[in-house]
Parts: C-alpha cells; structure tokens; sequence
C-alpha cells in the first residue's frame, strides 16, 4: 500500500482550525501550504510525495491511511505540530 498526501504544519491547534475553515479546495491547500507551514514541504505546496506506511509518524499515517480523499483532514496533532491533511492518492 502507498499513498499521496499534502499538509500544512503550523504550531497551534487555533491556526490549524483557522486554516481549515478558509479551505475550499486543493490549489487553495496548496498556496496556504505556500505562505503558512513550517514544513520544507512547504515550497512545494505541501505534497509530501508518495510514502508508505510507518514512513509517517503513527498520528500522520493513521489518517493518511485510513480517512476520505481528496478532503481536508485536521487538526491533527503529532510531535511536530498540528497538521492538515490533503490525501491525494492511495492504492
């Protein structure tokens, strides 16, 4: 199994939930990536690329392995932060 998934890492649970109520779609996800995680990811939308699992914290792939794609998932906190989840693709 793998998956595709994009996020956004930011340092409250507050901004998570901000962010999440302003998103509508993927190219939004994508440039709120852009101005607000602290992620390198970030430069690149967000896309985290393909992973499978246990290449992800347990929180992080929980999610990614398991919830609704193309929808936004959050907040879901892990040692890093509070993320949101854009699940492109699994298979």
């Amino acid at each position: 199994m793998k998956a595709r998934a994009s996020h956004i890492l930011v340092a409250t649970e507050q901004e998570c939930v901000d962010l999440m109520e302003k998103i509508q779609n993927y190219t939004e996800f994508a440039n709120f990536a852009q101005k607000f995680s602290m992620c390198p990811s970030s430069a690149k939308g967000g896309d985290l690329g393909y992973f499978q699992p246990k290449q992800m914290v347990p929180e992080f792939d929980k999610v990614v392995f398991s919830a609704e794609l193309n929808k936004v998932h959050g907040p879901v906190k892990t040692q890093f932060g509070y993320h949101l989840i854009w699940i492109t693709e699994r298979s």
